[in-house]
């Protein structure tokens, strides 16, 4: 025994004793919990991402139903206008409620006025439909932009308090560094989620109404078409 005292003198062993008591302690943390060591800065961010997630799934769902595309409503309206029957055709458009059976419909009050009247008036309600189907998307570019902002904010916070810590303690200590790291590093991870999804969804959106948008002008283009045509 006394010969291992003197190869492992006392204050070896209390240092290898105080090395062991140092060790990291691991505990379970949930992501709620996590999100929530992010400070008060995580609150506008996960605001934010509800706000984006709400506008995102009732615009989709909105503009998927406007592209589906009424099989049996131009031909309908064709065969009406080319037998004369423009009070069916009109009613063949207003039982389908759709934005192309609107755009049609306008057109079709203006029957016996020159062509470019009757252009004219589809286009503005063409432009009328667009504008219900873009509806609240900019509000996804809004919050692409502000919340990787309100990440970096989180992250001057903590950098702020670091220091501050450091002051009111006279010296450095790792407890009062980690704590602002976890302000600094949360919030920005979460800023910038939430902006890369925000940003993502907002440009899906978009192409799903510039396909909508063709859609409507080839249908367009063709009932103009039908209505220029000799004898009509």
């Amino acid at each position: 025994m006394s010969l291992l005292l003197q190869a492992y003198p006392v204050d070896s062993l209390n240092q290898m004793q105080q090395t062991v008591n140092l060790a990291p302690v691991q505990e379970d943390t949930n992501l709620l919990q996590l999100l929530m060591r992010g400070g008060w800065i995580m609150v506008p961010i996960v605001l934010l991402f509800f706000i984006g997630l709400v506008i995102f799934v009732e615009r989709y769902l909105t503009i998927r139903k406007a592209s589906r595309r009424e099989a049996g409503l131009l031909p309908q309206v064709k065969s009406n206008v080319l037998s004369g029957k423009l009070d069916s055709a009109i009613a063949v458009c207003r039982s389908s409620n759709s934005a192309l059976s609107r755009m049609l419909q306008k057109g079709l009050t203006r029957v016996g006025r020159p062509i470019k009247d009757i252009e004219g008036a589809i286009e503005n309600q063409g432009k009328l439909e667009v504008a219900r189907l873009e509806k609240n998307i900019n509000v996804l570019g809004i919050v692409a932009g502000i919340a990787p902002m309100l990440g970096f904010v989180g992250t001057i916070f903590g950098v702020i308090q670091i220091f501050r810590d450091v002051e009111i303690a006279g010296g450095i200590d790792i407890g009062s560094v980690s704590g602002g790291l976890y302000v600094k590093m949360i919030a920005s991870a979460s800023g910038l989620t939430i902006g890369i999804l925000a940003y993502i969804g907002y440009h899906i959106l978009n192409m799903m109404v510039e396909r909508v948008i063709l859609r409507m002008e080839t249908d367009a283009i063709e009932f103009i078409d039908l209505l220029d045509e000799p004898g009509s």
